[in-house]
């Protein structure tokens, strides 16, 4: 949803930040890996030991460079391989941000409704995004939906750092809420591409 209300506000900020990085010897793909290390990394070291704060702060300041390199990629021009390098390293970030909250709630909170949650949250993650590639790849169109990648990042972060600031069960809250907008979201990328498939016929 935010793409589709909120794409043109953020690129008359982002894109003469990526014009700036690009001038400056930086690649869309490099910052994708920048990116991409970096909050892998925060949320495997920060969630699991149950640094809630730093690890919400410092995915989400990794995760705003995915913002940058698709500005810095309108600039200096897309490739196939780098829109599928993105691709993956989203789905490497949001596999580890899910899995690194399951494993807070499971390990360190002991709350197991959360770490279901939060492993349902994982998988449909990984389910949407596949969906959207793999009717591509048939010729269809899959995107939209109630909570894409940004939706999702959002809601998780928002959970991690309000509980971080001692309110106790928003992480569960915020990933129940989420699993429940991912099925629906899923649900209405299946129907887009049934409708499509109708309309391209047999």
């Amino acid at each position: 949803m935010l793409n589709i209300f909120a794409r043109a506000s953020v690129s008359r900020v982002t894109d003469p930040i990526g014009a700036a990085l690009v001038r400056a010897g930086l690649t869309p793909n490099a910052m994708t890996l920048i990116g991409t290390v970096g909050a892998f990394v925060c949320a495997l070291v920060f969630f699991p030991t149950g640094m809630l704060l730093a690890g919400t702060f410092t995915v989400w300041g990794f995760a705003m460079l995915d913002l940058l390199d698709g500005a810095m990629a309108r600039v200096k021009g897309s490739t196939p391989f780098g829109a599928v390098l993105d691709a993956t390293c989203d789905r490497l970030v949001d596999g580890a941000l899910f899995a690194s909250i399951a494993w807070w709630a499971f390990v360190v909170e002991g709350n197991l409704r959360a770490a279901a949650a939060a492993l349902i949250c994982l998988v449909l993650a990984q389910v949407i995004s596949y969906v959207k590639a793999r009717a591509e790849a048939s010729g269809l169109e899959a995107d939209g939906g109630l909570v894409e990648r940004a939706e999702r990042l959002i809601i998780a972060l928002v959970g991690t750092g309000i509980q971080g600031l001692g309110l106790p069960f928003a992480v569960e809250a915020s990933q129940w809420l989420l699993a429940v907008l991912s099925v629906v979201t899923l649900v209405q990328r299946i129907m887009a591409v049934s409708r499509g498939a109708r309309r391209a016929g047999p």
